[in-house]
């Protein structure tokens, strides 16, 4: 089935172009190995349609649990437009623009994107997964908030960074943790490729209070202030956050890598089932900016894993919401077609 591109930034300006036709995987010659297989693209197919049929009138997703999170309906968001759909174009157009429109209604005064009556881990989570939807897609939507919207949220994450570099569950300069840290990176990197200014000096200070939270054994602790023990979830949330900030090679990514490597699916290292579908979200994204043998030994393994574990409803459980769990999975699986701007190479 033909696909439409997603626009691409070049000179500063958002250039879209139509495809019409693509080969199965998009990623680089040395990834082909590991490439989206006929059984993976049949579960994304179902993945997708059972998250289109839980949005609601409002433009939101799910009825229990973390429905109409701010954070899980832009991660569902995320997972239409991996497909290669945009907020007016593709077969779940309507469900990106629907989506759209939610998340914008949902900032208030100051710009910060979160529904007061959904359940919530930690608002930052919301606004910098909901920031990083509204940088994907800008450019090619046509809400017209969106420009001021988007450059609202960044103000917010810039401001609410903590002295040691970090963020924290609230809009506030205050405590930190690795992984809100991590979700924060990942926005203004998207906001940044989507010509949003952000400072350097921002960035520079997330990754000392990224680094300095690496554990001996190449993992990451939770705080910096706590000597915890590394955990994988967080860790390649970690190694992800080094690549959003630029920094593509040195010690600590090839000892993050490494740590993370561990916990490939048959590996029955403790810790392995801990935040599933959060920890392979990043994973995933961690091996595929690595590249080569990396991507090729653990995404096999992962999209066979993940193929296992839809039910027939076409969705993938987990203790937030299954709408989550399955916008995570279809994003995971859906890595080496490169739609999403932020996974461009």
């Amino acid at each position: 089935m033909n696909k439409i591109s997603l626009p691409r930034l070049v000179g500063g300006l958002w250039v879209a172009s139509c495809l019409l036709s693509r080969p199965l995987c998009a990623a680089p010659v040395d990834d082909t190995a590991a490439c989206i297989t006929p059984p993976a693209t049949a579960a994304v197919t179902r993945g997708l349609d059972f998250l289109a049929s839980r949005q609601q009138e409002d433009g939101s997703f799910g009825t229990s649990g973390y429905a109409r999170n701010v954070g899980v309906c832009s991660l569902v968001g995320l997972a239409f437009v991996a497909h290669g759909s945009t907020p007016t174009r593709g077969k779940y157009a309507a469900q990106i623009s629907g989506c759209l429109d939610y998340l914008l209604a949902q900032a208030d005064a100051t710009g910060f994107l979160m529904a007061a009556d959904a359940s919530s881990r930690g608002p930052m989570y919301g606004h910098g997964f909901a920031t990083l939807l509204l940088a994907e897609v800008y450019g090619m939507a046509r809400q017209p908030q969106l420009r001021d919207r988007l450059g609202q949220a960044v103000d917010i994450i810039l401001a609410a960074q903590n002295e040691a570099g970090g963020w924290r569950y609230q809009p506030t300069a205050q405590d930190a943790d690795l992984s809100v840290t991590a979700c924060q990176v990942m926005a203004l990197r998207a906001a940044r490729n989507a010509g949003i200014a952000v400072p350097r000096g921002a960035i520079e200070r997330a990754v000392a209070y990224i680094k300095s939270c690496q554990n001996p054994d190449g993992g990451f602790r939770y705080m910096l202030e706590q000597n915890t023990d590394s955990q994988f979830a967080r860790s390649a949330a970690a190694v992800v956050a080094l690549y959003n900030a630029g920094i593509y090679a040195g010690e600590e990514l090839d000892s993050g890598l490494d740590y993370v490597a561990g916990f490939a699916p048959g590996n029955q290292r403790p810790g392995a089932e801990a935040y599933f579908f959060y920890a392979h979200y990043y994973a995933a994204q961690a091996m595929w900016h690595a590249g080569g043998d990396r991507f090729q030994q653990w995404f096999p393994a992962v999209r066979d894993d993940f193929i296992r574990r839809q039910d027939s409803r076409g969705a993938w459980q987990d203790a937030i919401c299954s709408e989550y769990g399955t916008a995570m999975a279809c994003i995971v699986l859906q890595i080496p077609e490169n739609y999403l701007p932020i996974l461009q190479r």
